[in-house]
């Protein structure tokens, strides 16, 4: 799972584990990269990434780690990722490959590198990290997975309204599958004013779809709408009809949850 942040303009990646990318960050600096290697070389750099290891790495290697803290410092001494892996077995920084690919390091090793790159943009990483967390946290408390199950489960009994009321016999599998992508994106609209194809020309750099990022509130009224909807189409009511209908319905179910979530989280606070 990766997630992403914006810092001063910057995308950011973060993979499991609050692993940030240190490749992200220095993308659009000149010579960039070299700058994660001289980083990497630099004795206090070695001091606090190898201290970090003994303390939460049970395997790392600190005889090895001491052999190249002596050496850091000197014309000859050089040092990469993978060969502070290797030698280390650290665990703080990883080169990953691949469609991810890049050097990534753990948050408390990332911020320390992104403060010798500007002490500012550490400021500004550090509060965009925190607003991701604290963005988790509330969609944990919310139960976001239950309800992203719920929409999926329930979705079934939409497209089996669709199967029986919308598709005529021996009709192309082509147009089944327009069908069903156009009654989608009627919730689509209802709910969020955008269909998916519209939405991913918004956010084309996002994985998933616009259901992926929905908030808890917006889950739930959209396993209602499909509720709602699968009704809607056995009164053969008309598409126009009820796109009006499930929208006043998104409107006023999203205001009602909404006040209730304020009035919960007034009540923790």
């Amino acid at each position: 799972m990766k997630n992403k942040i914006t810092v001063e303009n910057q995308e950011i990646s973060i993979i499991k584990e609050d692993y940030i990318s240190l490749t992200d960050m220095v993308r659009n600096i000149e010579n960039g990269l070299v700058l994660i290697e001289k980083w990497l070389r630099n004795k206090n750099t070695i001091e606090f990434i190898g201290i970090w290891e003994e303390i939460y790495n049970s395997n790392f290697n600190s005889p090895e780690f001491e052999g190249i803290k002596n050496e850091a410092g000197l014309n000859r001494f050089s040092l990469s990722v993978k060969m502070w892996i290797n030698k280390t077995n650290a665990i703080g920084i990883m080169a990953k490959a691949g469609r991810y690919g890049g050097t990534y390091a753990h948050k408390d090793i990332a911020f320390e590198f992104a403060s010798w790159i500007s002490p500012k943009f550490k400021l500004y990483l550090i509060k965009e990290f925190q607003r991701l967390k604290n963005d988790e946290i509330e969609k944990l408390k919310l139960g976001w997975d239950i309800k992203r199950t719920l929409v999926k489960m329930n979705y079934h009994i939409h497209t089996d309204a669709i199967k029986k009321n919308l598709i005529p016999p021996n009709v192309a599998i082509n147009k089944i599958q327009f069908i069903y992508a156009t009654e989608a994106d009627l919730l689509n609209v209802a709910l969020f004013g955008l269909t998916a194809k519209q939405w991913k020309e918004v956010h084309p750099k996002e994985e998933g779809n616009m259901r992926d990022y929905a908030t808890a509130e917006q889950l739930v009224v959209l396993a209602n709408l499909e509720n709602l909807n699968a009704q809607l189409i056995k009164q053969q009511i008309a598409f126009e009809t009820r796109l009006t209908t499930l929208n006043g319905v998104a409107i006023e179910q999203l205001q009602l949850l909404l006040k209730y979530s304020v009035k919960k989280l007034d009540k923790l606070k």
